[in-house]
C-alpha cells in the first residue's frame, strides 16, 4: 500500500475568456451546472475520493469563490425560520470546515504547471491531486476515487485519460502507450498538444491527477512547452525519462468539457436528465422542442 492521497490541487485562477460577459463578474466555477456551481462537482468528487485538505490556486476577482465556501449566517437563519429544513441541510453542506481550506494566488498566468507549483509549500513531501473543475465527470464512482483506489495498488504518477478522436489530439496532452492492464495504462512518454497526425495515440489526458512530490521538484526545472507556459504534460514526462512510473487511467463515467459552452449545455442537459425531480418535464420539452423544429417550414 502507498501514502494516502488527502491533499488536492484545484487551479482556478483562468479569467474564462470564453464565457465572457457572464464572466465578467462570476468566476467560472461558480456558474451553476443545472443548480450547484461547477467548483461543487469537484468538491464532491474530491471528499468521495478521501481529500482532506483543499488547495485552490486563484487570482484577482475570485473573492465570490471564496465566499461560496464560507457559511453564510443570515441566510442560514432565514431558512431555519421558515421551516425550510432540506434547504438549509443543502446550504450546509456547501460550507468547508476551518483549516480544511486555503487560497493561494497565481500572479502570473504562466500555464498549469506553473499553477500547481504555486501549492509546493503546502504540498510538502506527500502525494496530492490535481482536479481541473472544468471537466466535470458524471460517474457511478466518482472518476478520483476509482484513481486513489488504483494508485493504491501501483503508486507513481498517474493521469486520468480517455480516447478522443484522432483529429482532436492536438488539443490535449496525449499518452505513449508502452502497455495496458485492464484500465490501468503504462506510459512511456507524453506529449502536449501534439501537431495533426503526429499524436503517439489517441488517449488524452484530462483533468485528474494523482501526482509525487517529485513532479512539482520537476516543475521547478521544466522550460516553458507549448503555448510559452509551463506545462504539468511536461513535468509528468520528465519523471518516465528517469524511470519512474506513470501509469493513464482509465476511468468509467463519461466526461464533458464545461470549459467550452457546447460542452457545458451538453452536461446540462445530461445532468437534468439524471434527475427525478426534473427528468420528466425537461424530456418532454426537449421532445418537443426538437419534433418543432422539425416539422417548421
Amino acid at each position: 500500500m502507498h501514502r494516502k492521497v488527502t491533499k488536492a490541487v484545484f487551479p482556478v485562477a483562468g479569467l474564462g475568456t470564453r464565457f465572457l460577459p457572464a464572466t465578467k463578474s462570476v468566476p467560472k466555477e461558480i456558474m451553476t451546472l443545472v443548480d450547484k456551481p461547477l467548483i461543487q462537482y469537484a468538491i464532491d468528487e474530491a471528499r468521495a475520493a478521501g481529500i482532506e485538505d483543499f488547495i485552490f490556486v486563484t487570482s484577482r476577482g475570485k473573492s465570490a469563490l471564496e465566499d461560496y465556501f464560507d457559511v453564510a449566517p443570515d441566510l442560514e437563519a432565514a431558512l431555519g425560520a421558515s421551516g425550510k429544513t432540506a434547504l438549509l441541510d443543502i446550504l450546509r453542506s456547501t460550507n468547508m470546515e476551518s483549516g480544511t481550506i486555503a487560497y493561494l494566488r497565481q500572479h502570473k498566468a504562466l500555464g498549469l504547471g506553473h499553477a500547481v507549483s504555486c501549492a509546493s509549500k503546502m504540498i510538502g513531501d506527500e502525494p496530492f491531486a490535481v482536479i481541473l473543475p472544468d471537466d466535470v465527470i458524471a460517474a457511478e464512482r466518482p472518476c478520483l476515487q476509482q484513481m486513489v483506489e488504483a494508485y493504491q495498488e501501483t503508486g507513481g504518477a498517474m493521469v486520468a485519460t480517455m480516447q478522443v478522436a484522432p483529429e482532436k489530439t492536438s488539443s490535449y496532452g496525449v499518452l505513449d502507450v508502452a502497455k495496458e492492464d485492464g484500465p490501468i495504462v503504462s506510459v512511456k512518454g507524453m506529449v502536449e498538444k501534439p501537431a495533426a497526425g503526429t499524436a503517439p495515440s489517441n488517449l488524452a489526458v484530462i483533468g485528474r491527477y494523482i501526482l509525487t512530490p517529485q513532479i512539482l521538484a520537476n516543475l521547478d526545472t521544466v522550460t516553458r512547452g507549448a503555448g510559452g507556459e509551463i506545462q504539468l504534460t511536461d513535468a509528468i514526462a520528465a519523471e518516465i525519462e528517469a524511470g519512474r512510473d506513470v501509469f493513464g487511467y482509465r476511468f468509467e463515467g463519461h466526461r464533458y468539457d464545461c470549459g467550452s459552452k457546447a460542452g457545458f449545455l451538453q452536461a446540462t442537459v445530461a445532468f437534468a436528465l439524471a434527475r427525478d425531480d426534473l427528468r420528466d418535464e425537461f424530456a418532454e420539452f426537449l421532445a418537443e422542442t426538437h419534433a418543432a423544429r422539425h416539422t417548421a417550414p
